[in-house]
């Protein structure tokens, strides 16, 4: 990098001549990964100059050591002074007060600061600040060593870098090159000693004063902006500076620095400066292992997307193309607006959106058709239900062999429609993304996936909850189960469907036959329990409650019953049923106190990031909701929620816990009651022809429990809940719990 630089060929740098100092900075900034820079007073125009290129450095890896005056010293002024100039203007920077000192700062000035504010929060930077004891100032106002992976170039500057030292005045520095003498590399090693004895606190002469907090001040004034918002800005700047000076060949290097910036604004990239966790690294190792299949058993809040985008990213940086290819299928039109963000978050470009909702077979063909002419990079992200169609599936020949199918919620692979498609696809580099990559009762489409992902438990890469809650990733939180007793008219119609469910109960295997039949009367029988109208008063009695205690509600979010959605819908429409419960439930959470105020948040709604907002700055104060946040939405700022709504499947109440779990700055845990709907056991009778049937229900009920029970802060009070229930059907709580352990 740095020996491919056309260096001055006296290796010195005057202002006003054909190699300008401003030159010399471009140059190393531009093409090294480490700076040593000694300033012996830290002025508005030392950082002038550096700010140009900055933004570049830390681009390429680069990491800094600086050390620097707090202050001009009176000796610095009274040198300064001799440089006779008609509006001397030392603009010395205070770094005690940061507030202060931002106010007197240039857009060039800002920017240095900012770039700096990035180094200390990726920790890519050193900071010593000194003070001359005795009044003995610092030998080099300016000097310093730029350094790659093989070569280093150090230099020192003239002592009037001043307001006007780069442009009016005459400016002087000379460079040393190491690879070009003897001579070279001892004033090189010379400086480098120099500077280490003062870093290393060394040095007799020096004062060396607290940084810490300089490093805080510098972090909250000026942090926040990205890599990206960085180079951009900087080559905003560097144009400015540009129009100033009429030097051909300084005016060449702006250019080179400003295409690459070009370059690298266009160049995918890890979204994070600190770059991929530990564990997505190690979840992409195990996935090649894996010939590049695998499942990806992640709980929800850990992070599936980065850590699948991640091994997008990593084969994109080993390809010799250059170049990337993604298939993202996806359940819900939510989540195809998601996963288009995340992607342009790593910076990928070209997305193709496949949905009901956007006219994409035009643009399909063509990236397509382009594609296999020249190497051209693309992501395509479909919903499951535009994907099975004949319109997409045509088109499935045409990917590139490389292609990466990342299959997000990917149990919705094992569904029917998805499973007639699976032999068309030819595709080899294939991501399986799930918190529960089990279809529950379902088999067949449990193995199907773990064949499409050649994948089986405990799976390429797993993520517990229990380990999320344990690294801080999720919040703890404390779980209080309700036991609701169906009325009198459902208890008479749920007894009645028992009755006949009883003809298709296999004792031995604990399950029904699974003819259509008993399928029917199963669903019918859910429902009598998923839609229970005491659930209601319950949900209102704790509501009252907690308004009691708290003197008022604020982030709670009620899970309603909802009504059928089709597993194949991609846009989870609630039918007529599932809007008069939960415009009942809305309604009457609002008469609990006129000063409440509930909104519903249900799919297709045209302001739900709008409602979310007003949610999370506590202008709502109760969110009312159904299944369309089983898949792909999250409400971190929901600390006190209940689950009215309990279907039986593991998959949406596990994931609706890990919902509710996500973190936030202001919450420190999340409290969770759920409504658990069980037979009266004072009208259960051991000798009667249902009695192991509601035995086989009961105990599905409790495995859902402990699944909640067994992570939260306070599991023993379930037992508590559920003593005379386990009695009068023979369970054992704790047995069941380390059932789901055991097979977890």
């Amino acid at each position: 990098m740095l020996k491919e630089v056309n260096w001055s060929a006296d290796r010195s740098y005057r202002t006003n001549s054909d190699n300008e100092p401003i030159q010399f900075y471009l140059d190393g900034l531009c093409n090294s990964r480490n700076f040593d820079l000694l300033l012996g007073y830290f002025s508005s125009a030392a950082i002038n100059v550096l700010s140009l290129g900055f933004a570049s450095f830390i681009h390429n890896g680069g990491t800094m050591r600086v050390i620097f005056n707090n202050i001009l010293s009176k000796s610095d002024k009274d040198t300064l002074s001799i440089a006779n100039e008609p509006e001397f203007d030392y603009n010395e920077l205070d770094l005690r007060d940061i507030k202060a000192l931002r106010k007197t700062l240039n857009e060039y000035n800002e920017h240095f600061f900012e770039c700096l504010a990035y180094l200390i929060s990726i920790k890519r930077i050193q900071i010593k600040i000194i003070k001359p004891k005795l009044g003995n100032g610092i030998a080099h106002f300016k000097s310093g060593i730029f350094s790659d992976e093989n070569n280093t170039i150090g230099f020192k500057a003239s002592c009037n870098f001043t307001a006007y030292g780069l442009i009016e005045n005459l400016e002087e520095l000379d460079a040393f090159l190491s690879w070009e003498n003897s001579r070279s590399t001892k004033m090189i090693n010379r400086q480098t000693n120099d500077f280490n004895t003062i870093f290393d606190e060394l040095d007799s002469n020096i004062e060396y004063l607290d940084v810490r907090s300089v490093e805080v001040a510098i972090q909250s004034e000026f942090g926040g902006k990205t890599e990206q918002e960085l180079l951009i800005q900087e080559k905003e700047l560097l144009f400015k500076k540009g129009e100033l000076f009429k030097n051909v060949k300084l005016k060449k290097i702006i250019d080179r620095i400003n295409d690459k910036i070009d370059e690298i604004s266009s160049l995918p990239r890890f979204p994070y400066a600190a770059g991929p966790r530990e564990y997505q690294k190690v979840a992409y190792t195990n996935w090649v292992r894996n010939n590049h299949q695998g499942i990806f058993a992640m709980a929800t809040g850990t992070g599936k997307t980065i850590t699948s985008l991640n091994c997008l990213l990593e084969e994109y940086n080993i390809s010799e193309t250059k170049t990337y290819h993604a298939l993202i299928l996806v359940p819900t039109l939510i989540l195809v607006e998601q996963w288009e963000n995340e992607c342009k978050q790593f910076n990928f470009q070209d997305i193709i959106l496949v949905s009901s909702k956007t006219n994409w077979e035009y643009d399909l063909a063509t990236t397509l058709s382009i594609s296999k002419r020249t190497p051209t990079s693309f992501i395509i992200i479909a919903t499951y239900a535009s994907f099975v169609k004949s319109k997409f599936q045509n088109s499935l020949p045409s990917l590139p062999g490389n292609t990466l199918i990342i299959a997000d919620e990917a149990h919705n692979i094992g569904s029917p429609s998805i499973l007639l498609t699976l032999s068309k696809i030819t595709l080899l580099k294939r991501i399986g993304l799930s918190a529960t990559p089990k279809r529950n009762y379902d088999e067949i489409g449990s193995d199907a996936m773990s064949a499409f992902f050649n994948d089986r438990p405990p799976y390429t890469y797993s993520f517990s909850m229990e380990r999320a809650i344990d690294e801080g990733i999720l919040c703890k939180y404390y779980y209080y189960p309700h036991i609701v007793q169906l009325t009198n008219e459902e208890l008479l119609e749920y007894v009645e469907i028992s009755k006949k469910l009883a003809r298709f109960f296999n004792i031995k295997t604990g399950d029904f036959d699974g003819s259509d039949i008993a399928e029917m009367l199963l669903l019918k029988r859910k429902r009598i329990l998923h839609k229970a109208e005491n659930k209601l008063d319950t949900t209102i009695s704790i509501l009252k409650s907690k308004f009691k205690t708290d003197k008022g509600l604020s982030y709670c979010f009620i899970y309603v019953p909802e009504g059928s959605v089709s597993e194949d819908s991609e846009d989870g429409l609630a039918d007529d049923e599932s809007i008069k419960i939960i415009n009942q439930y809305s309604r009457e959470i609002g008469r609990i106190d006129e000063k409440i105020r509930v909104n519903q948040f249900v799919s297709g709604m045209k302001d739900r990031n709008q409602i979310l907002n007003q949610f999370k700055s506590g202008k709502i104060h109760v969110l009312a909701s159904m299944k369309c946040l089983d898949e792909g939405v999250d409400i971190p700022r929901a600390e006190f929620a209940i689950f009215c709504s309990s279907t039986g499947n593991p998959r949406q109440f596990i994931q609706r816990r890990g919902r509710i779990l996500r973190k936030h700055p202001e919450k420190d845990i999340a409290i969770i009651h759920d409504l658990v709907v069980v037979p009266d056991v004072s009208q259960s009778n051991g000798d009667s022809e249902t009695f192991k049937l509601e035995r086989s229900m009961v105990e599905k009920e409790i495995e859902r429990v402990m699944y909640f029970a067994s992570l939260a802060i306070n599991p023993h009070e379930t037992e508590e809940v559920f003593n005379a229930i386990c009695e009068h059907y023979d369970l054992n709580i704790y047995t069941i719990g380390n059932k789901l352990k055991e097979n977890d």
